[in-house]
């Protein structure tokens, strides 16, 4: 995350000195203060899009502690660019690439559509915690507009390097500590079982001719599945069900709270293509496997809908709540957000998957 952090606050601060920002700020406060927000929220809201992590280290910019605190919690909803592997694999079962409306491509129209779902709800998120977040202090907006006038490159520089510096070594603890849990959780499981999968896999190398790279990856599949990641995958099972999710779906969400991405590594590791990025090769084994339940594809148009709904909202990125704790000083808000994003992840999962099986 750091070089992005360091470049986003560079370009913004380019931005702010540059005279440009502050007018933005000007233009969309009256706008963002009916939604409970400020002018200086659009900040955040906009890098959003790059990472939630240094969009919420923005807002330390909004002097009223109740804006900055609503602009904190809703700006993950957002659509960052850790979602974008997830939407890239999942909107092809959703809709076909030879599908046009008019002159515009279809998928493209729906990845348009979830980056819009996320500022809609960001928004009426917003409204609605300004209506329960009780503040006397009064909202307002005094900003200077400044002449355009040519940046100081040193002054973005040394900008960069501050904040950077202080999410390495503030947000960095904790996120080091989860990093080395989640690990420990998928790279190990009972020994006995771990054993038991060496021995068989060596033996179908042996059987079947297997190449290194096939039998590497066939390792790392069997190895995920009885770790004890995997063991809460399964144990998750009857929890994200109703969502139309297997087991294996539950470990790339389990694995994904490290950062959304994941999601593409892990599954690839499941159906033992490695952990590389092949989107290609993947959607090919998502689309041949078969729900033993039902005898159709499990990659159905409803549960890919469900579970693109469940990246839309979800908080499933550590780090950002590791900001969110360092920024509030506490983990009562990292909580509630974080039971607030999932609560509504598995509602619109839920009534997505029932009304579209």
């Amino acid at each position: 995350f750091l070089p992005k952090i360091a470049l986003l606050f560079f370009l913004l601060t380019i931005l702010e000195d540059f005279g440009y920002m502050a007018r933005a700020v000007y233009m969309f406060d009256g706008l963002l203060q009916k939604f409970g927000l400020n002018g200086r929220s659009l900040v955040s809201l906009i890098a959003g899009g790059a990472c939630a992590i240094p969009a919420i280290m923005s807002t330390r910019s909004i002097s009223n502690q109740k804006e900055r605190l609503i602009t904190t919690l809703v700006t993950p909803f957002i659509s960052c660019s850790a979602r974008i592997p997830v939407y890239t694999i999942l909107v092809a079962f959703v809709v076909s690439n030879s599908y046009k409306l008019g002159p515009f491509n279809a998928q493209g129209l729906l990845f348009m559509g979830l980056y819009l779902l996320g500022i809609a709800t960001a928004l009426i998120a917003s409204y609605v915690l300004k209506k329960i977040i009780k503040s006397e202090e009064r909202s307002f907006l005094m900003i200077e507009l400044p002449d355009y006038k040519t940046p100081d490159i040193k002054v973005a520089f040394q900008t960069a390097w501050s904040k950077s510096k202080s999410f390495l070594l503030e947000a960095g603890k904790v996120i080091l500590i989860i990093s080395l849990v989640l690990w420990l959780l998928s790279s190990y499981g009972p020994s006995a079982k771990m054993k038991a999968i060496t021995d068989e896999v060596n033996s179908l190398k042996l059987e079947q001719s297997l190449s290194d790279l096939a039998a590497e990856n066939l390792m790392a599949s069997k190895k995920l599945e009885a770790s004890y990641a995997g063991i809460i995958g399964k144990w998750m099972e009857p929890l994200i069900k109703p969502l139309g999710f297997d087991w294996k779906i539950g470990i790339a969400l389990l694995t994904s709270f490290a950062a959304r991405e994941v999601f593409v590594g892990t599954m690839s590791t499941i159906y033992s293509l490695g952990s590389s990025e092949d989107y290609d090769s993947l959607q090919k084994k998502l689309s041949a496997e078969i729900n033993q339940d039902t005898g159709q594809p499990r990659f159905t148009l409803a549960v890919s809908v469900s579970l693109l709904l469940f990246y839309v909202f979800a908080m499933q990125c550590m780090s950002t709540m590791a900001v969110v704790y360092r920024e509030t000083g506490g983990w009562k808000w990292p909580i509630i957000q974080f039971v607030f994003m999932c609560g509504l992840a598995y509602l619109a999962s839920f009534i997505a998957f029932q009304l579209l099986k």
